[in-house]
């Protein structure tokens, strides 16, 4: 077995869910620079996450967007995009179907 594989620098930080303000103390190798209060009145280092037990919809049982990079938008606007594309293509495929029956037809009164 190979020795010093697994860290020893646990200690106790607290993560907090920025959007649903829940927070709890564990043990962690996490580095970071921020500290917070704790209940118990001691100062902790702070892990900040977007998302957590507390907002994600599969354990709330909700559904609830959290889109800090825009990523709902870009896709209801290419949605939006595509229809568009295709009702475009459908009403030219519409026009040219109409515009050869009306050729066919007076084709048909000339002869």
């Amino acid at each position: 077995m190979k020795k010093d594989l697994h860290p020893t620098d646990y200690r106790p930080v607290v993560f907090q869910d920025a959007a649903a303000g829940f927070a709890f103390l564990t043990s962690s190798t996490a580095k970071t620079d921020q500290t917070i209060k704790w209940e118990d009145g001691n100062e902790y280092p702070l892990v900040q996450m977007h998302i957590s037990s507390a907002s994600h919809p599969y354990y709330t049982g909700k559904e609830k967007l959290l889109d800090t990079e825009g990523r709902v938008d870009r896709f209801k606007a290419r949605a939006e995009a595509a229809a568009k594309a295709r009702q475009a293509v459908t009403a030219k495929k519409v026009a040219a179907a109409k515009a050869d029956k009306q050729a066919s037809e007076a084709e048909s009164k000339a002869a």
